[in-house]
């Protein structure tokens, strides 16, 4: 019987792969398209843009002491910017915030001096009242649902009648009367409204805090859970709600923060200038308002950045002193903000769609 011998079977190669396939759905973007997809890019950009016409057009802004101007302008503005931009990216926003920052001034001042007390008395109660406005507009808006907008539309009005009536009753005057003689006045002044010196150009105090306020708030954006609310209920309440967050804490919480942000302005204008002028305020909101949005916070909610309103404040800034400082008509800065926020708006919706489309 003869033995079938069996040929063994052939080895195979595998084939080389070949490239690697990816799903358009998953695949990393460029880095350029995550950077443009980021709120700040485009306000950063602009407000590089706009310093530099105006370093070209206006001499005098290439000055240090010019440009220490200019970062105090910024820091009076963006220190406000800052809560109002975490308020709109928690889905709301503050008409009142202007003329909150005169009742804050106001209330310091007429307490101290009809009490004849230490100015501390009057820094303290109005930190409670402006805490107390801010608490009573985001209660008002979590409990009746109305939007913040006619909310804060009523407590505009109401604080601004307030701050006239009641100055002119206490004071006889519009004004509030000078308490730079007054026990713990030094003491404010340094902490609110004193000014050092780098390589001989005098700096205000209020930009070290705007400064260290903006790294405050992007930290608490980016790193923390109460960051992760503000985007929540911002971007959909009922959502963030089902899912365990404290709407009603976080938002009246966002608008506690902006009477924060009213009283610490407040102070700083009062001790700078030791008497306030109760019919001012008007309008500033709006700055606010536009800063945030400048730098990329949605008035939808649920977006935006705590560094983005710092380059649109600047961006204020800049133009403001600018347009002096270049020999202009100060009457055209109001243009010049409104063709800036078209144009901040335009931008950042034209990235934010080539950004996504991509």
């Amino acid at each position: 019987m003869s033995m079938t011998q069996h040929a063994e079977p052939a080895v195979s190669t595998p084939p080389a792969p070949g490239p690697k396939e990816t799903d358009g759905r998953t695949a990393e973007r460029p880095l350029a398209l995550r950077l443009l997809a980021r709120p700040e890019i485009g306000v950063f950009l602009g407000a590089v843009a706009v310093w530099v016409f105006f370093l070209i057009s206006a001499p005098p802004v290439r000055d240090g002491s010019s440009m220490a101007n200019v970062l105090y302008q910024s820091s009076t503005i963006g220190i406000m910017a800052l809560p109002v931009a975490l308020l709109m990216i928690g889905g709301e926003f503050d008409l009142s915030a202007g003329v909150a920052v005169i009742t804050s001034a106001l209330t310091a001042a007429m307490l101290s001096y009809q009490l004849t007390a230490n100015v501390w008395v009057g820094v303290v109660a109005a930190l409670l009242v402006s805490l107390g406005v801010g608490f009573f507009n985001g209660w008002l808006v979590v409990k009746t649902g109305l939007p913040s907008f006619l909310v804060t539309l009523g407590t505009f009005l109401i604080l601004q009648g307030v701050n006239l009536a009641v100055t002119k009753l206490v004071t006889g005057n519009v004004a509030t009367d000078d308490i730079s003689d007054m026990d713990g006045f030094e003491q404010a002044s340094k902490l609110f409204a004193s000014s050092f010196t780098i390589g001989g150009v005098n700096v205000k105090i209020t930009v070290v805090w705007w400064l260290v306020f903006a790294a405050l708030a992007t930290w608490v954006l980016l790193r923390t859970k109460y960051g992760n609310w503000i985007f929540a209920v911002g971007g959909n309440k009922d959502s963030a709600r089902a899912v365990g967050v404290p709407v009603t804490f976080t938002k009246i919480s966002l608008f506690m923060l902006v009477g924060f942000g009213a009283w610490f302005v407040g102070m700083h204008q009062l001790f700078s200038f030791n008497t306030v002028q109760s019919g001012e305020g008007v309008g500033q909101e709006l700055i606010y308002i536009s800063a945030a949005v400048i730098g990329g916070c949605l008035l939808t909610g649920g977006a935006g950045s705590a560094i983005g309103p710092v380059f649109g404040a600047f961006m204020f800034g800049m133009v403001q002193q600018g347009i002096v400082y270049a020999g202009w008509n100060p009457d055209w800065f109001k243009a010049f903000l409104g063709v800036m926020l078209l144009g901040a708006v335009l931008i950042n919706l034209w990235v934010s769609r080539t950004a996504t489309r991509r």
